[in-house]
């Protein structure tokens, strides 16, 4: 299902960039499937649903709304959005304030797991606290699929990661310290990157912090994307990784500096996390 108001896009400033990559972009990299911008000088909408492709979408100016998994939400200047086009969805510009819009379709690469992990930390509509710099990645995008070189695909790609970047971090930096709750979970993240050796708990932790054990688990996952526990294990590992490569002591002696009490499961930890053992990731980076 595909349905359009055209209208907008006879616009002398608007613009619609329809792109084929090419086999190394489609097998390698994050491509581009669809760019432009629409500067409505009266209503427009679009409506699809089923299209293998991933959209965002920055609205510059006026107002409009996106229907999108039987929710509604209103979109103003400075909203985005990040939807999957094979849900049914239908945005429409306001009648009264019509909107600007820059968007790019886009697909390959890791898209799904950017998406899946967007949806984790956030909903489909955001407000970057860098709006600006969206503009300006979409607007760059638009202007490399206009001029088309044989750079035009891997730029692009990179273009697209900056955007995810941009749209996977909107709602961190922000609203990390926007709370006595969410300042408490900044000093356990940092806690545990200094005390990752110990003989932490999650007990211990909510002990150490005064915060119940249910807030931490659910709210330091929501803002950091991984649990108390993984985050413990990961710091480990890092510093295994570290000992491993500038250090001659055995796997023995660095599990416990680690914080690890039993040498073997240090060993399955890392190798779980690296897919190699020890002594593997030691040749490897040693030569």
């Amino acid at each position: 299902m595909d349905q359009h108001d055209d209208k907008s896009f006879r616009d002398d400033l608007s613009k619609r960039i329809i792109n084929t990559p090419g086999p190394a972009a489609k097998n390698a990299f994050f491509y581009v499937q669809e760019t432009g911008c629409v500067k409505a000088g009266g209503a427009s909408s679009a409506q699809r649903q089923d299209l293998d492709s991933f959209l965002i979408v920055a609205v510059a100016d006026g107002s409009g709304t996106l229907n999108y998994k039987g929710d509604t939400y209103p979109l103003s200047k400075g909203d985005c959005f990040f939807i999957d086009c094979r849900e049914a969805h239908f945005y429409k510009s306001s009648d009264k304030e019509p909107w600007e819009l820059l968007w790019v379709h886009f697909n390959g690469s890791t898209s799904q797991q950017y998406y899946d992990f967007f949806l984790s930390q956030s909903k489909n509509v955001f407000h970057p606290a860098f709006f600006d710099k969206a503009v300006s990645i979409l607007s760059e995008i638009i202007s490399i699929n206009e001029a088309r070189d044989q750079n035009s695909e891997i730029i692009s790609s990179m273009l697209i990661v900056e955007l995810l970047t941009l749209a996977l971090t909107s709602n961190n930096y922000d609203q990390m310290y926007d709370s006595a709750l969410k300042q408490k979970l900044a000093s356990v993240h940092e806690y545990i990157d200094s005390h990752f050796s110990d003989d932490l708990s999650l007990e211990k932790l909510a002990s150490e912090f005064y915060i119940s054990k249910f807030y931490l688990t659910r709210e330091y996952k929501k803002i950091y994307g991984m649990t108390i526990f993984q985050h413990i294990i990961t710091a480990r590992i890092n510093y295994g990784k570290s000992l491993l490569r500038f250090s001659e002591k055995s796997v023995e002696e660095i599990a416990h500096l680690c914080g690890f009490n039993d040498q073997s499961y240090f060993a399955r930890q890392f190798k779980k996390s690296e897919n190699l053992t020890c002594f593997a990731y030691r040749k490897m980076w040693r030569g």
